[in-house]
């Protein structure tokens, strides 16, 4: 069985990405937590993972870091991880790779906190492109490949690395046009979503280089989190 290991679930945008991944094919997986370390973790994390990062993945005697390479070695033996059409298929990897290098100005200023609600000080015009862009990715997969998820009818690996997005325009009330906040409302709605949102929301350990960022960029108006 493989061994998925992540960080806290309210702050690990790239933790998600396979679990959610995991959890919505019904791929089985053993689940390990290890939690960010107040300094770093960095030596902590190196113990199962080459780059002492997180998410990895472990299946006997093989070891897979970074979310797109853990990506692919589940696709080696999943293919409902990409969509089966091979056109959606490679729209799909191009729009996962693209989520995965880029949108810099939406993760340096929206950092993933699933339990808080932020209003942002400014939007910055290099946020405001990064929206504009993610608004014309999402609405050209709906479109082209007929909805509800971005490469057609099913859940597949696209939709999964964008799902810290979804996240991110709950907590900072970020907004985008009406199909694609219909498109993030529903992967907010997915069980293995709300699985994942109360896990965080329930978790007492706090990691203060990513609390710490909220007042640089914005206000806290409610903290859901358990005390």
């Amino acid at each position: 069985m493989y061994a998925l290991y992540i960080a806290n679930k309210n702050y690990s945008s790239w933790s998600l990405r396979p679990w959610v991944l995991l959890k919505t094919l019904g791929i089985p997986f053993e689940e390990r937590f290890v939690p960010f370390l107040q300094g770093s973790s960095y030596e902590e994390f190196r113990k199962f993972s080459p780059t002492g990062l997180v998410p990895c993945l472990v299946e006997n005697d093989v070891t897979v870091w970074d979310s797109l390479a853990i990506t692919e070695y589940l696709a080696e033996t999943h293919l409902q991880v990409w969509p089966a059409d091979w056109k959606a298929r490679a729209w799909a990897r191009s729009a996962s790779a693209e989520m995965h290098s880029g949108f810099s100005a939406l993760r340096n200023i929206c950092g993933m906190n699933v339990g808080v609600r932020v209003r942002l000080h400014e939007e910055s015009a290099a946020l405001r492109a990064n929206l504009d862009r993610l608004d014309e990715l999402w609405n050209e997969g709906l479109n082209r490949f007929g909805g509800p998820f971005l490469a057609g009818e099913k859940f597949t690996a696209v939709d999964a690395f964008f799902c810290p997005v979804a996240f991110r325009i709950q907590t900072y009330g970020l907004k985008l046009g009406d199909a694609a906040m219909a498109y993030a409302e529903r992967l907010l709605a997915l069980p293995a979503m709300q699985e994942w949102y109360e896990a965080g929301v329930a978790e007492t350990i706090r990691d203060e280089p990513h609390d710490t960022e909220i007042p640089q960029v914005g206000v806290l108006i409610e903290d859901l989190r358990a005390v």
